[in-house]
């Protein structure tokens, strides 16, 4: 039972590490509206937060399955069970924070990159858990 805790909290953090760029991606006019930043400046923000969040995010989430999960096979179910997760913050955060402004729209290439990470994001994971099972202690 613990094990099953275990995979749904790294599942969560799997899902986090998705939601938060594409919150930040499709939220550009928002931002740029309420802080009175020019839209070059969220953008590159936006750009560094999301390098930053990957790169620190892929450290610990190998750090974090190492000692929460081990070495199993098992650690392959976090491919599938953060889409769940995915789909509740994002019905979550529409709910409490709606567009009623319609210049904060966002882009429609945005969905491009919205989709191109979503599609991208089961193959990070499945890196990720090959490297922890494979790797040398």
């Amino acid at each position: 039972m613990k094990y099953f805790f275990r995979v749904n909290a790294i599942s969560i953090l799997y899902a986090l590490m998705v939601f938060l760029p594409v919150e930040l991606m499709a939220n550009v006019y928002r931002i740029n509206r309420l802080t009175n930043w020019r839209v070059d400046t969220v953008n590159l923000l936006t750009g560094v937060m999301i390098l930053f969040e990957i790169t620190a995010g892929s450290l610990l989430m190998i750090s974090f399955t190492k000692k929460w999960l081990g070495r199993r096979k098992a650690n392959y179910w976090t491919i599938i069970l953060w889409i769940p997760y995915f789909v509740l913050f994002l019905y979550i955060f529409a709910s409490l924070f709606p567009i009623t402004y319609g210049g904060d729209d966002p882009n429609p290439v945005t969905g491009l990159f919205i989709i191109g990470e979503l599609l991208a994001h089961p193959l990070y994971i499945f890196l990720l858990n090959l490297f922890v099972i494979t790797a040398d202690e």
